[in-house]
């Protein structure tokens, strides 16, 4: 493999994991849908590096530009009860670089499936205090290549994710914690051997777990959230990149990322969710110092029961 692409083929994990996140803004927030309300709409995002992190130290790789990725796909959620929600997301990915030899990929990624249960709602005058519980699993539909990065669409791993959070409301304002334990798969690639810290004759690879932390904080009503979004990737396990060395799935992968998200459902259109958002990443380890904007349109509506206006979700209420 030319030395060119050593440097940079990590780099499509970073939008891998970010694009990973993008589940409509509900497995990661104390909105709920209501019992046989449907959220469902279209979730896009465009990030971009041109910096990135060998092991601790950040540097540049002129030998492919900037690295662009594009995601966009289907996205919702589904109130089962008050108290539980489905969700779902099918991204189509697409990553390319502005320079070299490196030929772009994109395809449909991982379909991803996630209940979100509201184990403790308890009010008190102004203020009111949660307790979710949020489980899923997440699987590649398609048989896209896994060690050609940064171009390839993701790393082909099924994953496990467990969650808990914890959400405090005091009259619109509110602050959301959340960490998450991922188990991934092991992943098997086009080739025979490969070199880690160690050589190893085998077409397969185990993928260390991962660590995914979420803060966020800021206003929330039943028309508008403006949010501040702190987020953090930890991999628990893995290698760093050694120098002028090829980068590999199973690398140690760190991430921190700040953010601004926001949300306006327009009360004269009731149904419509109009979604955005920018993140910018501050420190990793063997990460691109990428940068992205997101924007989602979603409708809202009842599925079955009686034939009513649509009743908005309102974060207060429901909270309550």
């Amino acid at each position: 493999m030319h030395r060119h692409f050593k440097r940079p083929m990590l780099w499509a994990v970073m939008a891998f994991i970010s694009m990973g996140r993008l589940r409509a803004q509900t497995d990661a927030d104390a909105i709920m849908m209501g019992k046989s309300l449907f959220c469902g709409g279209v979730m896009s995002s465009v990030g971009y590096w041109n910096q990135y992190w060998e092991g601790a130290r950040l540097r540049n790789n002129e030998n492919i530009g900037q690295i662009r990725n594009l995601m966009v796909g289907p996205m919702g959620s589904f109130g089962v009860s008050k108290n539980l929600n489905l969700i779902f997301s099918l991204p189509f990915v697409q990553n390319r670089a502005s320079a070299g030899t490196l030929t772009s990929m994109s395809g449909i990624q991982d379909l991803s499936l996630l209940a979100k249960y509201r184990v403790l709602r308890k009010k008190s005058g102004s203020s009111t205090f949660s307790v979710f519980g949020i489980a899923g699993v997440s699987t590649p539909l398609t048989d896209y290549v896994k060690d050609l990065l940064p171009v390839s669409i993701g790393l082909g791993t099924r994953n496990l994710t467990l969650r808990g959070m914890l959400d405090y409301q005091w009259k619109n304002f509110f602050a959301t914690a959340s960490s998450s334990y991922i188990a991934r798969s092991e992943i098997r690639l086009d080739r025979t051997a490969y070199y880690t810290t160690r050589m190893v004759y085998s077409d397969r690879v185990d993928m260390p777990a991962a660590m995914y932390s979420n803060f966020r904080t800021g206003f929330r009503n039943k028309e508008i959230v403006a949010e501040v979004v702190v987020d953090q990737w930890t991999t628990l396990g893995g290698f760093d990149i050694t120098k002028n060395n090829m980068p590999f799935p199973s690398n140690r992968m760190n991430q921190t990322r700040v953010g601004l998200n926001g949300k306006y459902e327009p009360v004269k259109w009731k149904g419509l969710s109009l979604t955005s958002g920018i993140f910018h990443t501050v420190a990793g380890r063997n990460m691109g110092k990428a940068t992205s904007f997101q924007l989602g349109v979603f409708y809202i509506f009842k599925l079955y029961g009686k034939d009513k206006p649509t009743p908005m979700p309102n974060p207060q209420k429901e909270l309550r």
